[in-house]
């Protein structure tokens, strides 16, 4: 369960933006890096605490010798994007294998709804369906020209609309014209800050698109995910399947809190439900899902993340 890191250093580095800063990165010891697909993203630890945060990779897939990631400086963030903005040319960071829980469907057509710094993950997926021939648009939402990363890529092209806050009101994203109604074989991709995220998919579900049309990715957890749906309130035990070992899980810990202050081999990375590298299966037991991750299927099926979701039933079994 451990995950694979290497060392990285960075090759080139550049504002997008004032908020918006670009970074190549290579291996230190010039191998090649992993393979990815579009929508992928890498964990990074970077700074003196060793910061361990997630960003999705806007390079195009297929060079292995560079990632590439756009970071948006937030005062109001956990710190890692002021350790990244902080990084030059030459530093060294660590960085993991590519995970991916946002990726390409099998789909006729693709709708690429994009928020701000959420453009990131969206990017690649632009470059990978115009080097393969497939059929998208994608619509890029900023405040600003001034605040938009990566004008110059996308600005005159023929598959892209731009919408500004301070542009005239028939020129801002109006999902009733450029979403529409449900079409077949059509999958919509959203990413974005959380009011963004909000609205886009508040407005689809209005406009008819079934769940298994949206995909998204947020950048942290929305608030509804994180308050409690009926239930999931106080303590509760957790039990290992792999050995019966069972633990009290107070109030104001995770289930992954307490695996990882036992020593259980737990796999972890942002802490808030939204990446998916700690998901398990329950063996047993009420989940009270938390997460902003899992799709409703997924839940059914009985995938459970220990970072962010409870239990509603005294003991929660899961496969570890």
């Amino acid at each position: 369960m451990s995950t694979t890191w290497t060392d990285a250093v960075v090759v080139a580095r550049y504002d997008a933006t004032p908020r918006i800063a670009v970074f190549d990165l290579a291996r230190a010891d010039g191998g090649e890096l992993w393979e990815y697909e579009p929508g992928a993203h890498i964990d990074v630890a970077v700074g003196e605490a060793a910061l361990v945060r997630q960003y999705s990779l806007c390079g195009p897939p297929g060079i292995r010798k560079q990632y590439r990631l756009a970071v948006l400086n937030e005062p109001a963030s956990r710190g890692g994007s002021r350790a990244m903005h902080a990084l030059a040319e030459g530093d060294t960071l660590r960085i993991a294998a590519p995970r991916n829980r946002f990726g390409l469907t099998s789909a006729r057509r693709h709708l690429l709804l994009a928020g701000g710094i959420g453009i990131t993950p969206l990017l690649s997926m632009a470059q990978t369906l115009d080097a393969t021939g497939g059929d998208y648009h994608l619509h890029y939402c900023a405040r600003s020209r001034t605040e938009a990363a990566f004008l110059a890529d996308l600005e005159n092209h023929p598959r892209v609309t731009l919408h500004f806050d301070d542009q005239p009101p028939e020129q801002l994203l109006d999902l009733g014209r450029d979403l529409g109604e449900p079409a077949p074989d059509t999958a919509v991709y959203v990413c974005g800050p959380g009011g963004f995220m909000d609205y886009v998919l508040g407005r689809a579900a209005e406009l008819g698109w079934p769940a298994s049309a949206l995909h998204k990715e947020r950048f942290s957890a929305s608030p509804a995910t994180a308050e409690p749906d009926g239930g999931g309130e106080g303590g509760f035990t957790v039990r290992l399947s792999s050995t019966g070992a069972e633990y009290l899980v107070p109030e104001d810990q995770s289930v992954l809190d307490v695996l990882l202050a036992n020593g259980v081999d737990a796999p972890n990375s942002c802490g808030q439900g939204i990446c998916g590298e700690c998901i398990v299966r329950v063996r047993e037991g009420d989940p009270d899902h938390r997460d902003d991750v899992l799709t409703d299927e997924e839940r059914v099926e009985g995938l459970f993340t220990p970072c962010s979701s409870r239990s509603r039933s005294p003991i929660l079994e899961l496969e570890l």
